[in-house]
């Protein structure tokens, strides 16, 4: 099974550039939607991770993480991977 990870993210946010590149440098892929882009998509964020307006917004299978200073903390302390599929 392949992991399902999205990243809701913004033009200009310096926290989204690094979520993308710790996600890039754990070799893991995930799908970009970027709410300036695609304003409905706000919508689905803001109802998907309980009404949080920024951006990094991040879910693994379909849990919502947080943004990037919960997924450093997850992937510091080696948690992330509780919450990916084994393949």
């Amino acid at each position: 099974m392949k992991n399902k990870i999205i990243v809701y993210t913004s033009n200009t946010c310096t926290f989204c550039v690094n979520a993308k590149n710790l996600l890039s440098d754990l070799k893991l892929s995930f799908k970009e939607i970027n709410i300036q882009l695609d304003p409905k998509q706000r919508d689905i964020m803001l109802s998907s991770s309980n009404g949080q307006r920024t951006v990094p917004q991040i879910f693994i299978n379909d849990h919502h993480i947080g943004g990037y200073a919960e997924l450093s903390q997850l992937v510091k302390n080696g948690e992330y991977k509780s919450f990916l599929l084994n393949d």
